[in-house]
């Protein structure tokens, strides 16, 4: 019986001992590749090039702009902002992007975990649960917005990786 235990325990052990992590540089490589191919994607789309990401629109102030220096946190809070609006868009278009975004998370939430960083997961915003209205009254103009300035933060979310952030 304890014969049993003990080769089963060495087969666990010899299983165990032959795994490897996954170096941090290729989650980084990873995370800047999710990151160009969400701003692919949105390039893709022909109707989010006719509104410049800094052109101020009323009652689309809740949408994340620029930020020069971004945290592990803030990229965090940024990605949940953006993906409770993309989830909120009727658009088909949306549902791989707002996937992309949660795996990009995920990502970031590792490179975090591996700087030492406690990251929470962020919620988005609370102020969102009237986007019902905001999306009748100005559809296009919010999935034009949205996108254009999810596009220009991914931008400033691949140059800080290059920079290492902060927790």
């Amino acid at each position: 019986m304890r014969c049993g235990c003990l080769c089963r325990f060495l087969w666990l052990w010899a299983c165990l001992s032959y795994t490897q992590a996954v170096p941090i540089q290729r989650v980084q490589d990873d995370t800047k590749t999710l990151i160009k191919t969400i701003i692919t994607r949105i390039n893709n789309l022909s109707h989010t090039q006719s509104v410049s990401p800094k052109q101020r629109i009323t009652g689309l102030d809740f949408i994340p702009g620029f930020h020069s220096d971004l945290s592990f946190s803030k990229m965090d809070e940024i990605l949940a902002i953006y993906q409770q609006i993309i989830i909120s868009l009727p658009s088909g278009n949306m549902i791989q992007i707002s996937n992309d975004l949660e795996n990009l998370r995920a990502l970031l939430h590792l490179l975090a975990a591996s700087e030492s960083c406690h990251l929470p997961w962020a919620s988005g915003l609370e102020t969102l649960a009237n986007l019902g209205g905001l999306l009748e009254a100005s559809l296009h103009s919010m999935e034009v917005v949205a996108l254009s300035r999810l596009q220009e933060s991914l931008q400033d979310m691949l140059q800080q990786l290059d920079l290492g952030p902060a927790c």
